[in-house]
């Protein structure tokens, strides 16, 4: 049985059980809700990174307080989330969007499972905030598919060992499709753990652009990457 968050040693020195890397940019909002699920677990063994790719005048006080470390890197998931973990102290690294709402424990109990076996890597089901019927057919599909293909989204909240990070040379520098190039990378070295917990993200990205369309596109630039179509020119299409 797993050992409760409780149950870590709280963290010392330079080493630390798990270091969360959280790369964000306009999204203070939500930022703040996710630090706040968060703290429990930074008393007991897990380091906090928040990386913004944009440098505002003055930081909020509060994300000085509820984080290990609140760094600028330049724009873009890749950049930010490597940027995070050159610094991260943690034996493990957990990949988090801004706008993820997670149960701490629940979670660590999944995260602890690579720690004592020889899985390298993980990631989360995910459930999208929205209540409308569609949004849980959307991501039952969306676990469905990376399960069977061991490619997880940024979204469901990968976790990899240090170790294997740096192995499979890290994030991509690459503007999009960075979290398919990753998954790839860490597949040859293991096959990844498919957590049965399930991390909230926003469903926003598909009440903006509407469900049917943003569907459409996403599996639109997914074909495209695996086609051969460079991330610059996808990311172009997404945006």
């Amino acid at each position: 049985m797993a050992a409760p968050l409780t149950d870590l040693p709280v963290s010392s020195g330079k080493t630390c059980f798990c270091s969360i890397v959280i790369p964000v940019y306009q999204d203070d909002e939500a930022l703040l809700l996710l630090l706040a699920d968060l703290q429990p677990m930074r008393a007991h063994g897990y380091q906090v990174i928040v990386v913004n790719g944009q440098q505002p005048v003055t930081v909020n006080d509060n994300f000085l307080t509820m984080t290990d470390q609140y760094i600028f890197a330049s724009k873009g998931r890749a950049a930010q989330m490597n940027a995070g973990a050159a610094i991260a102290d943690g034996q493990i690294l957990w990949f988090l969007h801004a706008d993820t709402r997670l149960d701490v424990d629940a979670c660590h109990h999944q995260i602890l499972q690579i720690s004592l076996t020889e899985k390298s890597w993980g990631f989360f089901a995910v459930r999208l905030s929205g209540a409308a019927l569609i949004y849980r057919l959307i991501e039952k599909l969306m676990n469905l598919r990376s399960c069977l293909t061991a490619i997880a989204t940024g979204d469901q909240g990968i976790f990899v060992k240090k170790s294997a990070f740096d192995k499979a040379g890290a994030y991509p520098s690459q503007p999009l499709m960075e979290d398919i190039e990753i998954s790839k990378r860490l597949k040859t070295l293991s096959k990844p753990l498919c957590a049965t917990v399930r991390i909230v993200t926003s469903s926003r990205r598909w009440q903006q652009r509407g469900v049917i369309k943003t569907i459409l596109l996403m599996w639109w630039l997914r074909l495209a990457y695996w086609a051969g179509a460079p991330a610059s020119r996808i990311a172009q299409w997404y945006r």
